[in-house]
């Protein structure tokens, strides 16, 4: 048999290798996934080893060091220098140029090091700081020059009066006279790390012990060949909770309390594996349905001379396993490849982390993708090889019948999935309602119930697809029956095997389903952001006095002249007091509101003469404000302003208003709109450049609004991709289906062509059969995805009060047409098998 076996495979190979395609594809994604993850796993191996420098040992300490305990460190016999892993952070300023940056100390012996000195020298003095470059360059300032730090200092004892009092900033000048590196990318997580001594490194971050800086670990460097001796040493000399380990100990104990972000990566990446193996089974099934269709009279001949059912059983299993084997090695090697390959191209661009030049296979990388493509092959053929045995020797002899749905089995699978459906849905619709009213979102409730009730309904869905979806086919079909005759033989022929059709689209429904989702969802959070966003922050750009005054002529000009800024306004401001409450108050009137603002329920207050102030002040209607001084103290008695409540805050005031607290132009900002189109981030850059020199502030929450959908745009096209392997292994499905069709009416495509229809009408035929298979799968698809990713929007934003449903009409467009075009192209070499048999020859085959 195993020879036979081998010689059917050999006479079926374009056919397996369709199939294959699919396994392999699969296969290749759990690949690619599991190096995936332990490229994560070693990149933040070598990134903890790389901040421990190249000590010996790393001693560990549960409340954290005191200088004490770190003196008693240094002064253990075979020590040569030992410093804790101090991470601080302070603020840098150049003029107007500002910016944040992490410190680390200087160490005590040079094998603790972790950045390297490529310019200048390394801090010496407490007024001495060493940058990397991208900082340097960010402040526009070089080798020699001055900086200015700036900190809030800790109190010693929070417990103190002074504690609960605000702390006032303090600034001190210092000389830069180093630029450094992170060759091992120790710091690359926070975009990089200065260098100062270990005082200013305290100071800088507002504390002066190493116990305030509460560092979790120390360094500690042993003589060489003396490690086992100083480690027995410590471990003896420090408290009981102590742990002195080696360095590579240490790291590999920190990657492991750290890894589970990296584990969760990997675990959805495996999750949309599965899904594209999931297609991928229902794939393998229907090819291997055209096999034994294909082999009818093979079979039946092998029970005649006396081969047993169990013996054709195997032999089908046995092809499915040579075929999953081969499939999954194929994809192994595909996925490993196309790793490597990521890893090459992203060796050429700066990440801001150090990448390993080469894959390095492990066991579970090359051993699970062939386990798993192996068990997912054989798993779908056993319906198939169950079907191969069935029939009676004599009975098939003949062409093999279309299977029937089993009237038992149908009654329990129906209920089962009305069950799944009705209840997932009321799940579903419940989490909306939770999250709308704002129930258990904390402990993450609504999502949870909203999750599972999704999952519930959709395997229901699926589950009664064979039940409902060749009528949904067969009515879509009856409309496309007056085109042409051949048109209206492919809407029938859909439906003549249901279970089939059904397993086609269904295979196609799931990866339509997740990426219409994803895409209705991410469209519906960015609807939903941009509102929050507009209602909070209504002014794309605001550029104001460092120093309180009012914004120059030149500044205005300057800012109004910038590429993608639209309309200017100067607005003024003041510090107003209602109740308890001091805000910053803006005076515009209805115009100047309309031309920079984008909250449109704020404009429409402003020309009411209505104002705006936040809704946390709990304030409404005719309200008393008071114009107030730097202090804080009313300089002017109050005025009753009509008012609303508003998401911004800030308040806004109308014209009317401002006069009457007596709010002048002495201090004012600019207000400005960016143009539709424009980068807000370019524009922000831009109007910083060009005010580099110049005592003002730029902000601009339309750029954060912009990094906040370059984000949902990035992941939307990750999870697409990952996503659209499992649309075009279904694709394939269609295919095979269409190439299954053909075996089966060989008869009656020769019957169509002897009474007169041609060849091209044939592949009409089974072009429309493919595009209605095909097409259907995706609309039912677009339509699912889009209520899923309604609701998980609605779970997610409704107890923001700002949700926004939307569609993305053009995603849902292309996955449409993509969808359409890939059927027609499945229906071409089936049709093209279906057409150039000669009408006689076709006619003869029993």
């Amino acid at each position: 048999m195993l020879r036979l076996t081998l010689s059917q495979m050999r006479r079926s190979l374009g056919r397996l290798v369709a199939a294959g395609v699919a396994i392999a594809l699969g296969a290749a994604f759990v690949a690619a996934t599991l190096v995936a993850g332990d490229v994560i796993t070693r990149t933040g191996y070598d990134a903890v080893t790389a901040s421990y420098g190249k000590a010996d040992l790393v001693v560990g300490l549960r409340d954290g060091f005191t200088d004490e305990t770190l003196a008693e460190l240094r002064a253990t016999p075979g020590v040569d220098g030992a410093d804790p892993v101090l991470l601080g952070w302070t603020q840098l300023r150049v003029g107007a140029r500002e910016t944040s940056e992490r410190l680390v100390a200087t160490p005590s012996d040079p094998r603790l090091a972790t950045l390297e000195v490529v310019e200048g020298t390394i801090p010496a003095a407490d007024d001495e700081i060493a940058l990397p470059a991208t900082t340097v360059e960010r402040l526009g300032t070089a080798v020699g020059e001055v900086l200015q730090v700036s900190w809030y200092p800790v109190p010693e004892d929070v417990d103190s009066p002074e504690a609960t009092a605000e702390p006032e900033q303090e600034t001190a000048e210092v000389r830069l006279v180093g630029i450094v590196d992170d060759p091992a990318g120790a710091w690359s997580q926070y975009g990089g790390a200065g260098l100062a001594t270990p005082t200013s490194a305290l100071r800088w971050s507002g504390v002066t012990t190493v116990e305030q800086a509460a560092p979790e670990r120390a360094l500690v460097v042993a003589a060489p060949g003396r490690v086992d001796e100083v480690s027995a040493a410590l471990t003896a000399a420090l408290p009981a909770d102590a742990t002195v380990r080696t360095r590579d100990e240490a790291a590999a104990e920190t990657v492991e309390q750290l890894g589970n972000g990296g584990n969760v990566l990997v675990m959805v990446a495996l999750g949309f594996a599965a899904v594209a193996l999931l297609v991928a089974a229902l794939v393998i099934a229907n090819t291997f349905q055209v096999l034994v269709a294909q082999r009818a009279r093979t079979l039946a001949l092998l029970r005649c001379v006396g081969a047993r059912r169990g013996q054709l059983r195997a032999s089908v299993l046995t092809e499915a396993a040579i075929l999953g084997v081969a499939a999954s090695a194929a994809g192994l090697l595909v996925g490993v490849g196309l790793a490597q390959l990521a890893l090459t191209v992203l060796s050429r661009v700066d990440v801001g982390v150090p990448l390993p030049s080469t894959v390095t296979p492990t066991l579970a990388v090359v051993l699970l993708p062939l386990l798993v493509g192996t068990a997912v092959t054989v798993l779908a053929a056993l319906v198939p090889a169950r079907v191969a045995t069935r029939v009676p020797p004599v009975a098939a002899l003949r062409p093999v019948d279309a299977p029937t749905l089993a009237a038992g089995a149908g009654r329990v699978r129906l209920a089962f999935s009305l069950l799944l459906t009705v209840g997932g849905i009321a799940a579903l619709l419940g989490a909306v309602a939770l999250a709308v009213a704002g129930i258990g979102v904390g402990a993450m409730l609504p999502l949870l119930v909203g999750v599972l009730g999704g999952a519930a309904s959709f395997v229901g869905i699926l589950l009664g697809a064979v039940f409902w979806l060749p009528k949904v086919v067969a009515a879509v079909g009856a409309l496309l029956r007056r085109i042409s005759p051949s048109a209206r033989l492919a809407a029938a022929n859909t439906v003549r095997n249901p279970r089939r059709t059904a397993a086609t689209s269904t295979a196609l429904i799931i990866g339509v389903t997740l990426v219409a989702m994803m895409s209705t969802g991410a469209a519906s959070a960015r609807s939903s952001l941009a509102q929050s966003m507009d209602e909070r922050y209504p002014v794309d750009l605001v550029v104001h006095s460092l120093s309180g005054e009012r914004v120059p002529d030149d500044v205005r000009e300057l800012v109004a002249g910038t590429p993608g800024i639209e309309r200017t306004v100067e607005v003024r401001r003041h510090q107003v007091l209602v109740g308890d409450h001091y805000l910053t108050a803006n005076v515009l009137d209805a115009d100047d509101a309309a031309a920079v603002l984008e909250d449109e329920r704020v404009v429409a207050a402003l020309a009411d003469g209505v104002g705006v102030l936040p809704e946390w002040t709990g304030v409404d209607g005719t309200v008393t404000l008071e114009l107030t001084d730097e202090d804080g103290s009313p300089v002017a008695p109050g005025v009753d302003v009509r008012t609303r409540a508003g998401a911004s805050d800030e308040a806004y005031l109308p014209v009317g208003a401002g006069e009457a607290l007596g709010i002048d132009a002495s201090e004012t900002v600019l207000f400005a709109r960016i143009a539709d189109g424009a980068s807000a981030g370019a524009v922000l850059t831009a109007v910083r450049d060009g005010l580099v020199d110049s005592e003002m502030d730029v902000i601009s929450e339309a750029a954060s609004r912009e990094a906040d959908e370059r984000v949902i745009d990035t992941l939307l096209a990750v999870v697409v991709g990952l996503l659209g392997v499992a649309v075009v292994i279904a694709l394939v499905g269609v295919a095979n289906t269409l190439s299954l069709s053909v075996i089966e009416r060989r008869r009656e495509s020769a019957t169509l062509r002897a009474i007169g229809l041609s060849r091209r009408g044939l592949r009409f035929m089974l072009a429309v059969e493919g595009m209605l298979i095909s097409g259907v799968g995706a609309a039912l698809g677009v339509g699912l995805g889009m209520l899923y990713g309604w609701a998980g929007a609605a779970t997610v934003f409704g107890t923001t009060g700002d949700l926004q449903l939307a569609v993305p009409w053009s995603d849902l467009a292309i996955v449409l047409a993509v969808a359409l075009l890939a059927g027609l192209a499945a229906s071409v070499l089936p049709g093209r098998s279906a057409a150039r048999t000669p009408p006689v020859a076709a006619l003869a085959v029993d």
